[in-house]
């Protein structure tokens, strides 16, 4: 903390409890609807509302019913500071402090009280009330209110006994509103800046989705179509080439099961006897109403385009058989990458290693969570899947790349939103996955859309990556200005 042999001349160090005419902890007053005329309306201000606390605006808040007689000893009043004194949590501790201004007031109809989650405290006449919560923003943003905080990782305190005992330096009133005014000249501009970074970083995304979009409706490959016009397949050879694989595949599946019963026989029949493969039932169609794709394209449901869908294993603590082997689970899977520093270990015997072993191109696709999310296994490591994700293997014919850029594409759109079950929690259900409609060109234009798309998107994540370090660059130029007018430079500047 700054001491006074560092301050300017004039400047003094004083604990906040002696720049306080008023403190009080919140109340969340009657839940009952009281009719009693000694019984009064009030907004209560809670600490999810003060969590999204932004732009100098409070979010609506309960209504509640207190006594009038109590009312003036609860009241927020313009020129108040909150402190948030209870939540939080590792990257985001208590002591974050809020302004009651005008602007805060006019969204209520009501008197405004506050939670015992929050702390109100009224300013002196010794010190400018927006000086003050800038003084103890800074303090917060700093890290400096670390040191005061009490409690576990998931529920923090505020030991406000000891931080009322903080010091802070004052200049004269006088001076204390010319900083003010310093403060939020340079804070407009900072924020100039922020909202072209903001606006910047909108228009990637949006030129993300463009490209996306324009990555499956055959725009994004419409000058190399014409110049491969002469060797692209129709879509009657499409089709063929689908059903004959899917023909092939199916051959392949009895033959191994054959192989299966046969060993299975000569064990003496042990365990459970091996069951046969479903044969194709329909022959693979091009899906209706999808208009506007361009010749050669059509639509085809995952069960008609992938050699294999399948649902990891069910977890089973208390299943003693197998080896201990690593698995994926849903918070190991991004978007387009995973997550290896949290992976576990389940027991999967050797009959199971086929069923749920993961292969170099396979698609892994969440459950639930975040519905969709998915990402290409690209490792050689031995690794499983955990029943929260599909793995989906595609015959040659069909790229997997191509297979993820499109349901990243596609996850938000009602061909696969309105699949999935579930009211408040949604889940893609094996049933919903093998329903989702993926496009199918030939596999040479599918490579040119995915070498297009990894080259622009990577292009975007990088721009993105810069955009959010100057987003943060920001962010600490603000505390930089704090700091210089807690020091007394700010003025010189």
């Amino acid at each position: 903390m700054t001491t006074e042999q560092q301050l300017p001349e004039g400047w003094k160090t004083q604990p906040l409890q002696n720049l306080l005419s008023y403190v009080i902890g919140g109340d969340w007053g009657k839940d009952e609807n009281y009719d009693d005329e000694n019984f009064i309306l009030v907004n209560c201000i809670r600490g999810a509302e003060f969590r999204n606390w932004k732009n100098d605006k409070a979010s609506t808040a309960a209504l509640r019913k207190i006594k009038i007689s109590s009312l003036q000893n609860r009241q927020i009043q313009e020129n108040d500071i909150l402190i948030e004194i209870s939540g939080g949590g590792p990257e985001q501790p208590v002591g974050r402090t809020a302004l009651i201004t005008k602007q805060v007031l006019s969204n209520f109809n009501n008197p405004v009280v506050c939670t015992n989650f929050l702390r109100l405290i009224r300013p002196n006449e010794k010190i400018n009330s927006t000086f003050l919560n800038y003084y103890l923003s800074y303090f917060y943003l700093s890290g400096k209110v670390i040191a005061y905080q009490a409690g576990s990782n998931n529920l923090r305190n505020l030991k406000f006994k000891e931080y009322e005992r903080i010091g802070i330096p004052i200049p004269p009133i006088e001076t204390q509103q010319a900083i003010v005014n310093k403060i939020e000249s340079l804070f407009d501009e900072i924020d100039e800046g922020i909202g072209r970074l903001k606006t910047a970083a909108q228009q990637i995304q949006q030129y993300r989705q463009s490209l996306l979009k324009n990555a499956f409706n055959g725009e994004l490959t419409k000058e190399w179509r014409s110049k491969h016009a002469d060797t692209l397949p129709s879509e009657n050879e499409l089709l063929a080439q689908i059903q004959t694989t899917r023909e092939q595949h199916h051959a392949q599946q009895l033959a191994d099961w054959q192989t299966a019963v046969s060993q299975w026989e000569q064990n003496g029949k042990e365990g459970k006897k091996p069951s046969k493969p479903k044969a194709p039932t329909q022959a693979v169609k091009f899906e209706k109403n999808f208009a506007g794709l361009p010749r050669g394209w059509g639509m085809v449901k995952l069960e008609n385009l992938a050699s294999e869908y399948v649902l990891g294993k069910m977890l089973d603590k208390n299943k003693n058989k197998g080896k201990e082997r690593l698995y994926l689970g849903n918070i190991n899977v991004r978007w387009g990458y995973f997550e290896f520093s949290n992976a576990k270990t389940m027991k999967i015997e050797d009959d199971e290693i086929e069923r749920y072993s993961v292969k170099y191109g396979d698609l892994i696709i969440c459950e639930g969570g975040e519905p969709g999310r998915c990402a290409v296994w690209k490792h050689e490591a031995e690794m499983f899947i955990q029943k929260a994700l599909h793995r989906v293997r595609f015959p040659s014919y069909y790229s997997a790349d191509f297979a993820f850029y499109y349901l990243s594409y596609a996850v938000k759109l009602p061909l696969v939103t309105d699949l999935l079950t579930g009211t408040t929690i949604k889940h893609l259900t094996g049933t919903a996955l093998k329903n989702i409609p993926f496009p199918v060109c030939s596999i040479n234009e599918q490579t040119q859309i995915v070498a297009i798309l990894e080259s622009k998107l990577t292009a975007c994540d990088q721009l993105a990556a810069e955009l959010a370090k100057q987003l943060k660059q920001a962010e600490l130029l603000k505390q930089a200005v704090l700091k210089a007018a807690f020091s007394g430079n700010l003025l010189d500047k």
